[in-house]
């Protein structure tokens, strides 16, 4: 049942996905609701782009799963709420699971969910903790058939710019991929690396379980753009992309140009006429 549902995922002329994830207000930072202040309307003008997914959390999923018509992006539920995205850590730092949520996945008509794995300066109880997260959803994944979308998120010091500085450091990114292959990952969503061009060894890793690359922080049109088109080349199954999305000036728009580039192989250079 597991390979049913992430069929939903993928598109059936690529065989890849565009993930928007609109999850963002889960994890309490003020900075994160910008763009999806009404998710609802947010929520309406992605699916209007015709995204594969569109990742939410239980308390916001049913702005997309009561849209009429069976066409509408797949549901990616999220699974895990953590503290540790701000520019300095709390005294005690989480990420804790929601409770049942493969059930709550299964009633909610996901078709997959998906769980953190962050690797954190100074916090190493944090990856403790996310650990057991993934080892307690793996056979509860497995008994339901509800695929289970690892991320693993090799954070840069807090102090920089927040959680979501990345650290592109492959010899970061590589081990810690394959560290949620192991603990049974059905789908990885991953870091970009900063050299995108060694960014087959991330799916070299990975094996059979697909990676699909995050975002991370807002970037220029260009820049995104020709990341994505570079990611595509390097065997990538896919993206899931937020800010780049929800908190651009032209949501539909900027959609529209990354199905271009992972849908159709088109380059950055054309599919930046959708924008």
């Amino acid at each position: 049942m597991k390979q049913y549902r992430l069929n939903r995922l993928f598109n059936k002329k690529s065989n890849k996905c565009f993930d928007v994830a609109i999850d963002h207000g889960f994890f309490n930072e003020y900075g994160f609701l910008t763009g999806i202040e009404d998710l609802e309307k947010a929520i309406k003008v992605v699916v209007e782009a015709d995204p594969d997914a569109v990742q939410l959390t239980v308390g916001q999923a049913k702005y997309l799963q009561r849209i009429l018509g069976k066409n509408k992006p797949s549901l990616v539920l999220r699974t895990d709420v953590a503290n540790v995205y701000g520019k300095t850590l709390s005294s005690t730092s989480f990420s804790l699971m929601i409770e049942d949520c493969v059930k709550q996945a299964v009633r909610l008509d996901a078709a997959c969910m998906c769980v953190n794995l962050f690797q954190i300066p100074g916090a190493p109880e944090v990856t403790k903790e996310c650990i057991e997260n993934i080892t307690k959803l793996k056979p509860l994944s497995d008994d339901l058939g509800m695929p289970m979308m690892v991320e693993p998120l090799v954070f840069g010091p807090n102090e920089e710019a927040g959680g979501y500085m990345v650290d592109g450091d492959e010899k970061k990114i590589i081990p810690l991929v394959r560290q949620a292959v192991e603990l049974g990952a059905d789908i990885i969503k991953a870091d970009p690396t900063d050299d995108v061009s060694i960014y087959h060894k991330v799916v070299e890793i990975a094996g059979d379980v697909p990676i699909l690359v995050r975002g991370g922080g807002r970037a220029p049109d260009q820049v995104i753009l020709e990341r994505t088109e570079k990611l595509i080349q390097q065997g990538v199954a896919g993206i899931v992309y937020g800010r780049n999305v929800i908190q651009h000036p032209n949501p539909a728009g900027i959609t529209k140009a990354l199905m271009a580039i992972v849908h159709e192989n088109m380059s950055a250079k054309e599919a930046i006429k959708f924008i």
